[in-house]
């Protein structure tokens, strides 16, 4: 059985537009996949500032990577497939995924550094980001959540990227449906094809 892990960043709740890609998604994963999701939310996720952060490096100058600190680590480590759920917030993603990150971002557990570089330690084959825009962003610079995930894929080792996006939800309030729908049919597509 292969196991994905889902980080549910969808602030919305239900009347998130993210969470019914992600919905979609997770239903028409292979039989042979077990999800487990985490709704970040519901975490008791801090930023890495003052003594959380000195406690951090503590921890890590004393390898001691098997601190319950590091469980987000290290549950990221062992998936599958990551996939991740986000609205398109600021150019980005909301400040509670890159909080998240930045607890999966461990020397020795997700990425190492080495003489010749980075290189990445988790096992996943594939990383998926599920979002959607009220703009169209797709190809655009000014874009920088689904550039930065692509960017930690390699950071972290994946073999694949994959973003779907449903664009343009708040441009044309009439296509926008039509819009999620076949942002809808485009994450199944990829969920089955894991």
């Amino acid at each position: 059985m292969r196991k994905a892990l889902i980080v549910d960043c969808c602030l919305r709740g239900r009347e998130s537009r993210t969470a019914k890609l992600l919905s979609a998604f997770v239903d028409a994963l292979p039989a042979d996949v077990e999800a487990e999701t985490l709704v970040l939310e519901e975490e008791a996720l801090s930023c890495l500032t003052g003594a959380h952060f000195m406690q951090r490096q503590r921890l890590l100058d004393a390898g001691a990577l098997d601190h319950p600190r590091f469980r987000y680590a290290r549950q990221f480590a062992a998936a599958d497939l990551v996939c991740v759920a986000a609205p398109f917030w600021d150019l980005s993603f909301p400040a509670l995924l890159k909080v998240y990150i930045e607890q999966v971002s461990v020397d020795g557990i997700t990425f190492t550094a080495r003489e010749d570089g980075l290189a990445g330690l988790c096992r996943g084959t594939d990383l998926v980001f599920l979002t959607t825009r009220g703009g169209f962003y797709e190809g655009d610079p000014m874009e920088m959540g689904s550039r930065y995930l692509d960017a930690l894929h390699t950071f972290f080792g994946f073999d694949r990227y994959a973003c779907v996006a449903a664009d343009g939800l708040d441009v044309d309030p009439a296509a926008a449906p039509e819009a999620l729908a076949q942002a809808i049919e485009r994450a199944r597509a990829l969920a089955a094809g894991l």
